[in-house]
């Protein structure tokens, strides 16, 4: 208990990791997977990322069928690093609402910071993730 009477919040399990830790991990690694749906099925789609003010951030083309499944949805952000040999490594789940970025100075900070798309075409839309949920692990091995 601390000196002014309440308690001290409990200490994540062991290999557990914080949301800043998580993200921090999050823009560490060049590409990711976000999940979402798509005629009322999973998907998942490879996408190169940023992080951008906390949120996450990708390029897309805007016809095709991420940019139309993930506005204003709900989607899951997942990462990972692994080491095959050892099996060490770590694991990060961002869920999120997802939104059209429209503004015309954010399109144009964020077209500046040089962000490509996996997806062939325009590439001109850009889609944020406002993660609102965190999990992320350590992999011990």
């Amino acid at each position: 208990m601390e000196a002014n009477g309440q308690s001290s919040p409990p200490a994540p399990p062991r290999g557990q990791l914080s949301a800043a830790e998580s993200l921090r991990l999050l823009a560490s690694v060049p590409v990711s997977r976000i999940v979402y749906t798509r005629r009322a099925l999973p998907a998942v789609e490879l996408v190169i990322f940023a992080i951008d003010g906390g949120d996450i951030v990708i390029r897309t083309d805007a016809g095709g069928p991420l940019a139309a499944a993930t506005q204003h949805t709900v989607v899951a952000f997942e990462a990972d690093e692994v080491d095959a040999g050892t099996g060490r490594g770590w694991s990060v789940t961002a869920v999120g609402r997802s939104q059209e970025v429209t503004e015309p100075r954010d399109i144009a900070r964020l077209r500046d910071m040089g962000l490509r798309s996996l997806e062939p075409g325009g590439q001109e839309h850009f889609i944020r993730v406002t993660p609102g949920i965190f999990s992320g692990r350590r992999l011990a091995g």
